[in-house]
């Protein structure tokens, strides 16, 4: 779980960054700049410490290159603001691949019920593609308070929702089926 968070902080670094300097400076092209800056160190960190760079990574790099640049011509941060719109989308994406929930269960739920975790794999999509919409809509407003509270509170709660109903409905289901089995 500790490693989810560190990726999760590690992907949206550039974002926080952003808000941070935007908050205490409330100057888009300062905040910009630092986002765009921070983003390249932190490729060339994980360069220097070997850490393996995925795809992902260097999408989020261009993203910030590509907003950051629209921000600053604009003086807009509505851009910057639409980021993670881009990365939930692009997870919603990848998380159509039916079965891909699978490889993360214990054995005992994928040998139960595996047609219950790849439902639950469509439902994190449509998750991900919902929160996408929504910070797109957040974003357009330019407030800076709301984006926040969007991303932490409604993104992040909603997320840790998700999980907490997926894992007590799959429990509930495996616990039943082993049961009836034993019964049989």
């Amino acid at each position: 779980m500790k490693d989810v968070f560190a990726r999760l902080a590690s992907d949206l670094f550039s974002a926080i960054v952003f808000l941070v300097v935007y908050l205490v400076t409330d100057n888009v092209i300062l905040a910009t700049s630092v986002a765009i800056a921070g983003a390249f160190a932190q490729v060339v960190y994980a360069r220097i410490k070997g850490q393996q760079l995925n795809y992902m990574t260097y999408a989020s790099l261009g993203l910030v290159v590509v907003l950051g640049t629209v921000t600053l011509l604009t003086n807009d941060p509505r851009f910057m603001l639409a980021k993670p719109a881009i990365a939930h989308f692009a997870i919603g994406l990848i998380m159509l691949k039916r079965g891909w929930m699978l490889r993360y269960m214990p054995p005992i739920v994928v040998e139960t019920v595996p047609e219950y975790v790849t439902a639950a794999g469509y439902a994190w999509a449509a998750l991900m593609f919902v929160i996408g919409a929504g910070v797109i809509v957040v974003a357009s407003t330019g407030d800076l308070k709301l984006w926040a509270f969007y991303l932490t509170v409604v993104a992040g709660g909603g997320k840790i929702l998700a999980f907490a109903v997926q894992y007590v409905v799959l429990r509930l289901v495996v616990t039943s089926r082993r049961r009836a089995a034993a019964r049989a």
